[in-house]
């Protein structure tokens, strides 16, 4: 008897669905996308203006298409049940070509969550693959490979080998350096406040509270500051309530998580990268054990509406009011809409999908960091049907004859969603108060501040400045951030992005012969077009032709006039991490040595001068000379620039553990750079109880064979994730 064929995009959701459904279905996974543009060569043919890509399918995806191709020839249907996104819609688009098939002839199903009654409903209510969508794919996929397979090479022939330019990468790279030369050409200003300390007796204790003055003056010195303070004295006991204000204020509940907005509270809150949480949200999509069998537990988790089922609505409606009271629940249900442009509202939030997997039973078969953000999103969504919290906000003037204070304060009077989520704000209270009396100045004291430069991007803040500025979607935010750090554009540094030497050069390089590629505005309207080809109100190939044809031009002129900057003189010594030749080069700070196996091996080494190494921003707590960075047999340390009449030194600790988000395969520690004598490694954090270690950069991915964790590595050319365990190999995407 012939079966349904059902094609998802990964192993562990075929599992899933498997569960749900009889006999009657056979659920494969695709491993993803199984036809895309060769690596080798730019794989886009232009005739006439038209744009045609040249697919094929990979060598890893070849046996996957054959035994496709075998089970849909015996299938009765055969369904498209690929990602509800663009992605996933081109996904299905090429699993029809690759199987034989017209994208039209076959059933396409979409759910937003991986349940039972889902699916069912999927399977019932079948569409056509929407090709306005595929079209919105392929032409993000088309203009991705114009820019870096013909703006990469010059730059890297120009600069250095191993960059790499991109639409939403460069953009994003350009705002790190332009807040990093805000910081560096940031000149504090100077200015004070005056304080005073007020105090009341109240039932025989004393109550005190703090004031501000509040005078409309710029106070720039201390001798400034001082005189005010002076005149204030003589009136010290002649401070009176002049004015109160009460008024209360709202506490709105927090909408609940779409793409942007997980990342940037799994940042925050949980101390996990954009990559970090993705991974784990899609383990939490796809499945896991619940009591009701291997089940998602939360909807799709690349979203950018705010948009919830009314039967979700209803089901937290009811769960709020039966364990939390009916003054907990808003008279309606409350509708959020998102501010994103081109959000696509058909599609839901991120919320649980069974509200009776609640955090306290899901600790029982979640992993610990798998329970922190499904408890982060479970929590978040009950409050956003939850009423808004209510404060009271006190505020007092106090007056003397020439001067005046104020002082605020607060108090919960409801506390709303965080009865969930918990206060953040806390009571500040001040004593009962009435206008007229009068009260005590008891210190008064002059407060010297200076005005401070604006903070490095982290990875949250970034993605919430893209996301405002329209730059990239839901699923490009992680893969953005991890690709500057893998390009070694950026440096995570206290969970904060700076920007290295290299990303300057590219970026000045960019401003004055690329300024379109780094333009923000010019970024989005691209965004906004790919929106209107997948509304069907713009023709993908008409998009390609406009922004072709300038491009290729700046191309051409860059050849011509973009001055080389490489500076790669061989110095006749071998890199110790790897064997190859080692380079002088020149960086934003001055002359380095270098591995010419850039990006691949990373290994380099100061050039001695008058400080004996590289500048830093730390100072010697001994004598207080400018620290160096200085590389010795066991990588690089801090060293004082007083030396030899100061010998002071101290680990560079970002050399010791670099930590990349992975679990061990092992024991479930973390996974840490290291480095020996041979060069760099990676290894269990729990050595020596764990002796777990990988010659190659482990990554969060499984492996479809064995199950193992795999790497990321160069193999004949091509950059693949290779099984730790059992070698298998898959092209990288």
């Amino acid at each position: 008897m012939a079966k349904n064929l059902i094609i998802v995009e990964s192993p562990a959701k075929a599992r899933t669905i498997k569960n749900f459904l009889g006999g009657e279905y056979e659920v494969v996974a695709s491993k993803g996308h199984i036809r895309d543009l060769p690596k080798s060569s730019f794989g886009i043919k232009i005739e006439n203006g038209e744009f045609k890509p040249l697919y094929r399918v990979d060598r890893d995806h070849s046996q996957t298409v054959k035994q496709l191709r075998e089970l849909a020839k015996k299938a009765e249907t055969i369904y498209i049940a690929t990602d509800e996104d663009r992605e996933g819609e081109a996904i299905g688009y090429h699993i029809a070509h690759a199987i034989g098939k017209r994208p039209e002839e076959l059933p396409r199903i979409v759910f937003h969550e991986i349940t039972k009654s889902a699916i069912e409903k999927a399977l019932k209510n079948p569409r056509s693959i929407d090709m306005n969508r595929v079209n919105a794919q392929q032409a993000r996929r088309l203009l991705d490979r114009i820019v870096g397979y013909k703006l990469s090479p010059l730059l890297a022939s120009k600069i250095q080998r191993g960059l790499s330019a991109g639409r939403v990468q460069s953009a994003a790279l350009k705002l790190i350096v332009d807040r990093e030369r805000e910081i560096e050409n940031f000149t504090p200003q100077e200015y004070w406040t005056i304080e005073g300390l007020f105090n009341k007796t109240v039932e025989g204790s004393l109550i005190e509270f703090r004031g501000e003055k509040i005078e409309k003056m710029s106070i720039g010195s201390g001798e400034e500051a001082e005189k005010i303070k002076e005149a204030i004295e003589k009136e010290r006991g002649s401070f009176i309530v002049e004015k109160i204000e009460r008024r209360e204020r709202k506490a709105s509940s927090p909408p609940p998580f779409m793409t942007s907005t997980l990342q940037q509270s799994a940042s925050s809150t949980l101390g996990f990268s954009p990559k970090k949480t993705m991974m784990i949200a899609q383990k939490l999509y796809e499945g896991v054990q619940t009591p009701n069998g291997v089940t998602g537990v939360i909807t799709y988790m690349r979203t950018d509406s705010l948009h919830v089922a009314q039967e979700a609505q209803e089901k937290a409606r009811q769960l709020i009011e039966e364990n939390f009271g009916k003054e907990y629940l808003p008279d309606e249900p409350k509708r959020y809409t998102t501010k994103s442009k081109g959000a696509q509202e058909a599609h839901e939030a991120i919320r649980p999908t069974m509200l009776e997997f609640t955090p306290e039973v899901a600790v029982r078969y979640l992993s610990p960091d798998e329970l922190k953000l499904y408890t982060l999103i479970y929590n978040r969504f009950i409050a956003s049907q939850m009423r808004d919290a209510l404060f009271e906000v006190v505020g007092v003037t106090f007056a003397s004859p020439h001067s005046k204070f104020r002082a605020t304060g607060r108090k919960l009077i409801f506390d709303g969603f965080y009865k969930v989520m918990g206060v953040e704000d806390r009571d500040k209270l001040l004593p009962d108060l009435e206008e007229g009396e009068a009260v005590e100045l008891t210190e008064l004291k002059a407060v010297q501040h200076f005005t401070e430069p604006p903070s490095r991007y982290t990875e949250a803040s970034l993605i919430k400045t893209l996301e405002s500025l329209g730059i990239g979607r839901p699923s490009t935010y992680a893969p953005t951030i991890s690709l500057l750090q893998a390009r070694n554009y950026v440096e995570l540094n206290r969970r904060q992005l700076k920007p290295t030497e290299i990303a300057f050069t590219v970026i000045e390089t960019l401003e004055r012969h690329f300024p379109d590629i780094v333009d923000s505005g010019f970024t989005a309207k691209m965004e906004e077009e790919l929106d209107e080809i997948a509304e069907a109100k713009k023709d993908w190939q008409k998009v390609l032709r406009d922004f072709y044809g300038p491009f290729i031009e700046l191309i051409e002129r860059g050849k011509r006039e973009i001055k080389s900057q490489k500076v790669a003189i061989p110095i006749g010594r071998s890199c110790p991490e790897c064997g190859s030749e080692l380079l002088k080069r020149r960086g934003r700070f001055g002359e380095f040595i270098a591995c010419s196996a850039f990006p691949k091996c990373r290994y380099t080494e100061q050039i001695e001068g008058e400080e004996g190494g590289r500048k830093s921003d730390e100072v010697c707590e001994k004598c207080g000379s400018p620290m160096v960075v200085k590389r010795g047999p066991k990588g690089e340390f801090l060293a004082c620039s007083g030396y030899p009449e100061c010998r002071n030194t101290k680990p560079l600790s970002r050399r010791e553990a670099k930590r990349l988000d992975v679990a061990c395969p092992e024991c479930g520690g973390e996974i840490v750079e290291r480095f020996s004598r041979r060069g760099r490694f990676y290894g269990c954090s729990n050595y020596p109880k764990c002796t777990f270690v990988s010659k190659f950069e482990p990554v969060d991915r499984r492996c479809p064979e064995c199950g193992y964790l795999m790497a990321a590595r160069s193999y004949r050319n091509r950059e693949v994730y290779e099984c730790i365990k059992c070698k298998h190999r898959e092209d990288r995407q």
